[in-house]
């Protein structure tokens, strides 16, 4: 049997759910084994690539526990792959001891790959990158093919049986009474105020904004915005409540078009909402654009497709019905650990012909 062991640094309620539905996509042939790189010493200390050097030099106690930990899971799990996503927490120089086959899942987008992904490349067998989008000049397999990856895959992220409700039918789901007309969920990040606050204020209380944020941005967001209403933060146990009262879910990603790929982009489909989303020629890559999900160009044409599919109803549904079908096909988790498995057994191959 294969034994994949995959190192994460997820918390609280998150980590329950990624480690039973992880471990939850084994079979007769594939086993994988959570790992959690983070239970020692907490990222924040090596977020940054050079506070992991700064551990590393100094021997850290604490960082040195959680290898001797991974080397112990290794052993005793008999493991032949390491998958590390998010947060890596295992120097290069360390990473040179570990033999087994070592993979990095970068998962974080453009903005952060500098400090968390793309100074570890050199270290690992495989990267696996979640979205194709990067910037204006490449694509994010031709940026890791420059930085001298030694393979690169595409591996997008997925969804996970937690993030929607699993004991309903399809009818049920899609004709769950909804109340809300458009929801955004995600980090109020001062690059998406702008178009969050357009939003808000054409549509007022028919638009729920929630996510990641505190009082100082929502007084940023309303002093320089003009924007109406408070942005409340959302606990991750919530979200699928939220998500089956909603009509449209619209995404708004850092630099646009280049960080499309979040774990959103599966939930919302999944739970019978109607998506539109910026992403570009990248939104093909997870749904078929124009039947399954909707793309914008800037805020105006945001709000005239909202517009449209508030009162579309028809069509609005057969995008709905398209999106939960192509998600149940193709974004569960199961199918994706089973793509991972894949993806590690031709790298593998690779590496001995």
């Amino acid at each position: 049997m294969r034994v994949i062991l995959y190192s994460h640094n997820k918390v609280g309620y998150e980590r329950l759910f990624w480690e039973r539905e992880i471990a939850g996509a084994s079979t007769d042939e594939v086993r994988f084994v959570p790992f959690d790189h983070g239970k020692i010493l907490s990222p924040s200390h090596y977020i940054q690539a050079q506070r992991l050097d700064t551990l590393w030099f100094r021997k850290d106690p604490k960082l040195l526990a959680t290898y001797a930990a991974l080397e112990e899971a290794i052993a005793r799990e008999k493991a032949e792959a390491l998958v590390v996503d998010n947060a890596n927490p295992y120097h290069p120089e360390y990473l040179l001891t570990v033999p087994v086959h070592k993979v990095l899942r970068t998962s974080d987008g453009p903005m952060v790959a500098y400090e968390r992904d793309f100074c570890y490349v050199h270290a690992f067998d495989q990267v696996l990158y979640h979205s194709r989008a990067y910037s204006f000049e490449m694509t994010m397999p031709e940026k890791l093919a420059y930085l001298g990856a030694k393979r690169a895959d595409f591996w997008p992220l997925a969804l996970f049986d937690a993030a929607w409700d699993a004991s309903r039918t399809e009818s049920e789901i899609l004709s769950h009474p909804r109340d809300i007309d458009i929801l955004f969920v995600g980090a109020l990040h001062v690059d998406k105020m702008p178009t969050l606050a357009a939003v808000k204020r054409h549509f007022g209380s028919r638009c729920r904004l929630h996510g990641l944020t505190n009082w100082k941005k929502n007084l940023y967001f309303k002093v320089k915005h003009r924007a109406p209403g408070w942005v409340s933060p959302i606990a991750f146990e919530d979200y699928v409540g939220l998500y089956k009262r909603s009509k449209i879910g619209f995404n708004v990603h850092l630099r646009g078009d280049y960080t499309v790929g979040s774990f959103r982009i599966f939930e919302l489909p999944a739970n019978g909402v109607m998506q539109i989303s910026d992403g570009g020629p990248y939104l093909s890559d997870f749904y078929e654009v124009g039947t399954e999900i909707q793309g914008f160009r800037g805020t105006d044409q945001l709000i005239g497709k909202i517009d449209h599919f508030l009162t579309h109803d028809r069509e609005r549904r057969d995008h709905i019905v398209a999106a939960f079908r192509r998600t149940m096909r193709d974004h569960r988790i199961g199918h994706r650990m089973h793509q991972l498995d894949a993806l590690i057994r031709d790298a593998r191959a690779d590496l001995k012909s």
